[in-house]
């Protein structure tokens, strides 16, 4: 770092955010961070994305960090400029997502400032960790700090950065060491030989194995020898939700384990007699508590493996391992003990999966409105696979997120860590940005959307190219869907349709409103088009619960 005597603090701080790397920033400025938010563009050129509500630029900033594994930066200003981040910091984690958030403070010798308040608690209790800058003379090593925690435990942090000390000037310059020079080469967790050797002894003698891919094998690099083992041994391939796609151009894969598998997906699980997961933490969404394959000896490969989680047994057998390195020795064991066989990989079993349809049972629409279902197939066909696909938490995901077909891992974004509704739109922003290639599709429910649709201006403002596609039902189709089967009509659930593609038009972005199948490839065309966001606010009859849904609140088989 230069010599930045004389100068004020905030600017041999957002120095140092420089010297780590840091492109992008998103932000919603006021008393605590406006010094520094401006000294990071227009001193240092890092791009700056200025959001209109704290927790969205929190969520953008931890979307731009999964989209591109750097640590994301976020910035707010002083007490409740902070309060409003809660959610995002717990959504981030909850996904072990790199993050930084530049927390402005009230000044220290202000004790009665009328914004004070204690960041430090409520950050922890989020789960992020929370690193304060009490003196100067210091506040190089807590930035520092904050990057190096950040990156290598893959966590929020919170920078709490009091007004004066960033306002004092810097009494002398500073050389810093990002902390990226003080990061541990990476190495992979080595798997036990004797564990291994039980795992490819089970492996040999299964005649209907599967194998599931979790996110960590997709970090791992595992997919190709995932792929060879399951080829060697026979067996089907699946994945968590937050590896969806990994395996999507093999003929022999169920997709999601869990509720959002299929019902013929479902029956294969049911058989399975020996299940090998990777990276995955095996919880009860994809092993649906227990029972989705209960006559299968189950084998768990993960850095941390657990045998219990969730309230629930995780595996028979558990070996501690970075998912490639581990699969790479239990594949070198079974081979020394069984040549390649079919397995589970039958003739009759490809081409079921080639013709496999997730629901098609009938149900009464409503007047002028799309069955979701068969909008979620004209999507998938017209909108390109090389896509990014973003997704919030609410009814319409549990019909989209099983139903999207031919992307890999990499193209999916589900924001479901802590099943917060409104996250996806400002999640958006920030792949949209990180990408800025305007190959990004949101699929949001109109209840989320309209929970932060002040971002559309944000859209409109920066000129961020972004696909947006409502599945507008005018109600909060999840409550809807969970209420009747309780016998207890949904009135207060339902709000009526909302004009989105007026809103949209009113902050300047284009927007459409379809009730008619078939219209799609055209308004694909037209917003290739066009360079800025386009909205189109699919009418979504409410009558058409999803086949989870149905399965955990109605019943049904």
């Amino acid at each position: 770092m230069s010599d930045l005597s004389g100068t004020p603090n905030y600017k041999v701080l957002a120095k140092a955010f420089a010297d780590e790397g840091v492109e992008m920033a998103f932000h919603l400025m006021g008393d605590g961070n406006m010094y520094w938010a401006t000294s990071l563009t227009r001193d240092f050129g890092i791009r700056a994305i200025h959001g209109r509500h704290e927790n969205c630029v929190v969520a953008m900033a931890d979307a731009y960090a999964r989209a591109t594994g750097k640590v994301g930066v976020a910035s707010v200003t002083c007490g409740p400029g902070f309060t409003p981040t809660v959610t995002s910091l717990t959504a981030a984690a909850r996904g072990s997502v790199p993050l930084i958030v530049f927390a402005g403070d009230t000044p220290i010798t202000d004790l009665h400032h009328l914004q004070a308040f204690d960041l430090g608690p409520v950050a922890e209790k989020a789960g992020a960790r929370f690193i304060p800058l009490r003196h100067p003379d210091r506040m190089l090593n807590d930035v520092r700090e904050a990057f190096y925690v950040a990156r290598y435990e893959r966590t929020p942090v919170v920078l709490g950065v009091p007004l004066d000390i960033q306002t004092a000037t810097a009494a002398w310059g500073l050389e810093y060491v990002p902390s990226a020079d003080l990061m541990p080469r990476p190495q992979r967790v080595q798997p036990d030989p004797e564990l291994v050797a039980e795992a490819a002894a089970l492996l040999a003698q299964a005649d209907r194995p599967i194998i599931i891919a979790g996110h960590g094998a997709v970090r791992s690099g595992a997919i190709q020898e995932l792929t060879a083992l399951a080829e060697h041994v026979g067996a089907l391939v699946a994945t968590t939700l937050r590896a969806k796609g990994a395996f999507h151009d093999n003929p022999f894969n169920l997709d999601v384990s869990g509720s959002f598998a299929s019902p013929y997906a479902h029956e294969l699980f049911a058989e399975a007699d020996v299940v090998l997961s990777a990276g995955a933490g095996l919880g009860s969404y994809t092993t649906e508590a227990g029972y989705l394959f209960p006559n299968a000896k189950v084998i768990q490969i993960d850095t941390r493996p657990r045998g219990l989680w969730q309230g629930n047994r995780t595996a028979d057998l558990h070996i501690a391992a970075d998912a490639k390195a581990g699969t790479q020795a239990v594949a070198a064991e079974l081979r020394k003990l069984t040549p390649a066989r079919g397995g589970f990989r039958r003739a009759e079993i490809e081409n079921r999966l080639a013709q496999d349809v997730q629901d098609d049972k009938p149900f009464e629409l409503e007047p002028n409105s799309l069955d979701p279902r068969e909008v979620v197939y004209e999507v998938d066909r017209v909108i390109p696979k090389d896509w990014d696909i973003v997704m919030g938490c609410a009814h319409y995901f549990t019909i989209a997120g099983p139903m999207l077909k031919g992307r890999p891992a990499e193209r999916y974004h589900f924001l479901t860590e802590f099943g917060a509704i409104g996250q996806a739109l400002p999640a958006a922003v920030g792949i949209a940005a990180a990408r800025g290639n305007g190959k990004v599709c949101l699929i949001e429910g109109d209840g989320s959307l309209l929970m932060q649709i002040q971002e559309l201006e944000t859209l409109a403002r920066h000129g961020i190219k972004l696909l947006i596609i409502s599945f507008n039902d005018g109600a909060y189709g999840a409550e809807i869907h969970k209420l009747i089967p309780k016998g207890i009509t949904p009135e207060e659930a339902t709000f009526g349709r909302p004009n989105l593609a007026a809103v949209s038009q009113a902050f300047g972005l284009r927007g459409m409103s379809v009730n008619q199948m078939g219209r799609l490839s055209e308004l694909f065309a037209e917003h290739e088009r066009g360079d800025s966001t386009s909205l189109w606010d699919l009418h979504i009859s409410k009558t058409v619960p999803s086949i989870s849904y149905r399965r955990v609140h109605s019943g049904e088989v």
